[in-house]
């Protein structure tokens, strides 16, 4: 079932520079791997980490502040059987760690279980990026063949 439609729109700055700004005028800079700004697959990866990250914290933190919580997302490059390029496996690894009280401790015990939700049913970005997700391309509002 439909919800509501999400939008980026990516701007060029300059040759191998961009920047994507959302509806609410948030802006992030990407750009080609010369300089220090994101590129389009670093920005993936920080994207699916940061999406779980919100679905672990928003329930963990109401319990306890974390004393740690870092997310590893990595992802091999390679080169498929149609000579694409893609990232296969991609990797999140959780480092969420809690003060030693009862607070602390009932957050720590609800980690895994909401790592596991996340990966599962809530992150959306994770779940489409696993799924067989139609992307279409257009030129100009035509669609490329």
């Amino acid at each position: 079932m439909p919800s509501a439609t999400k939008k980026v729109t990516v701007t060029r700055k300059s040759e191998g520079r961009y920047v994507a700004t959302n509806a609410r005028g948030g802006q992030v800079r990407l750009g080609s791997g010369a300089d220090d700004d994101f590129t389009p697959v670093e920005l993936l990866l920080a994207a699916i980490g940061g999406c779980s990250s919100v679905d672990v914290d928003l329930v963990t933190s109401r319990r306890d502040e974390p004393q740690q919580f870092e997310v590893v997302v990595s992802g091999q490059r390679m080169v498929d059987e149609t000579g694409g390029n893609r990232l296969d496996p991609v990797t999140l690894d959780f480092a969420v760690h809690f003060r030693d009280t009862d607070e602390g401790r009932e957050a720590a015990g609800l980690v895994e279980r909401l790592v596991k939700l996340s990966r599962d049913k809530e992150c959306t970005v994770a779940r489409t990026v696993a799924s067989s997700t139609q992307v279409t391309f257009k030129v100009d509002g035509k669609t490329l063949d």
